[in-house]
Order: structure tokens, then sequence, then C-alpha cells
């Protein structure tokens, strides 16, 4: 019998409850009983920032900004999906140290990049020196991210670890769908199903998660405090 994991199918959000609902998942991962996956959207365009990143002053005009509860570096959100693993405290992949885990979540989709007419590859290197202030995920890839042939990066992911279990952060590039974010996401949910020999249940989030997602976005992600300089009581 294959293991079940847990599968919710988000909405659209704004950017700071999609940053608050994660944490609060992180919170909830040792009663979850099995690894969960989120897919969902953003209602604009958005920048997220790793939580030691610095601050993006001149994307202010053009994008939403948040800082994620994961490391990493700058994310643009109006041209990916982005999903979330929240791997619960016991399970055997959060045995995984960092860097491994990053390189199975990204091993799972090269079939499917391929299966989309994309030839891509895991980098096998860190990428030196590049500066804290201007780090973008997809100019800037990292090891174990995926990378095209010639170079230009289609998935990377961030982590936050907690005595509760694992929060994996992913963002794939739409373009490797044509910019079809529903057969992308379709694609997802098949790799990581047929890689991990996994079936998903559907996961009802309890109304009142969602309430503590939300008030936790306004008294945190919304903030300049958090945004601007990471930092929250």
């Amino acid at each position: 019998m294959s293991e079940s994991w847990l599968l919710w199918r988000d909405g659209t959000h704004d950017p700071f409850f999609n940053m608050s609902m994660d944490e609060i998942l992180l919170e909830e991962a040792s009663s979850l009983g099995a690894p969960l996956i989120r897919t969902y959207r953003w209602d604009r365009p958005s920048l997220s920032i790793g939580s030691s990143q610095l601050y993006p002053e001149s994307e202010e005009a053009r994008y939403a900004i948040v800082r994620r509860p994961t490391g990493g570096g700058n994310v643009y959100h109006d041209v990916d999906l982005t999903y979330t693993a929240v791997i619960p405290a016991g399970h055997s992949l959060t045995d995984l140290n960092r860097m491994d885990s990053y390189r199975i979540f990204h091993e799972a989709m090269l079939p499917m990049l391929a299966a989309l007419g994309v030839a891509a590859e895991l980098k096998s290197d860190e990428t030196p020196n590049v500066d804290r202030a201007t780090m973008k995920c997809f100019v800037s890839p990292s090891k174990f991210d995926i990378v095209a042939e010639a170079g230009s990066k289609y998935a990377g992911a961030a982590q936050r670890r907690t005595r509760n279990g694992i929060l994996h952060q992913g963002s794939i590039r739409l373009s490797a769908a044509g910019g079809d974010w529903e057969k992308l996401n379709a694609a997802l949910l098949d790799a990581l199903q047929g890689f991990f020999g996994v079936t998903f249940r559907a996961m009802p989030i309890p109304p009142e998660w969602i309430e503590r997602a939300e008030t936790l976005a306004r008294s945190k992600y919304e903030t300049e405090e958090w945004n601007r300089a990471a930092r929250y009581q």
C-alpha cells in the first residue's frame, strides 16, 4: 500500500496571508500525521525575500514585497507556480539534511520538466559571491536548483526547520508549461506522487488555522518591522 500524503489546493491570496499561512502550517506540522502539499496563487505581482535578505528598495514601485519565514533569495511571484511542502517531525524525509532534501524534491521534477519539453538538470555547485542586497533566486541559481541547459533557473526552494518539522517553500517558473498555471500545477502533483510513490488525499483546513493566519498576516507579515528589518515581537 502506498503512503498517503495530504493535499491542499488553496486559492489566490495576498502575499502576506500566503506567508503567514505557511508559518501556521509549520506550527501545526506535528499534528498532520503525514506530509502536506499546498499549492496557491498570488493576487498581485509580488516579490518574496528570504528571512535574512536585505530589503530591495528599488522594487517597491513594481511589487508587493513580503519577507518569507524561510531563507534563500528573492523570488518574483508574477511568473511562477508556488508550492509548499510541510513535513512533520519523525517522517523519513526529516532525516535528510537541508541540501539533500532540496535535491530530492527537485529530482522529482526533472521528468516532469522533460515531459513539458524543458531540458533541465540539477545545478551541481554553489553560486559564489552573490550580493545579499541584490540576490535574485531566478538570476543566481544555487546548488541543486533546477537549471536549463543554457543556465537559466527553472525551480528553487528554501526551508525552515523546527522541532515540529520542515517548511519547504518552492517555486517553479511558469514558462515551463507555456505560462499555463493549471497545467503546471497538475504536472507537479503527478510528478510528486510518482516519484515518492504516494497518493494524495484532500485535507480540509480547520477554520481556526485560517483565522490564526489572518491574524499573523496583520501582526507580522504586513508590517514594515518584519518586511524591512526582519523584526517581529
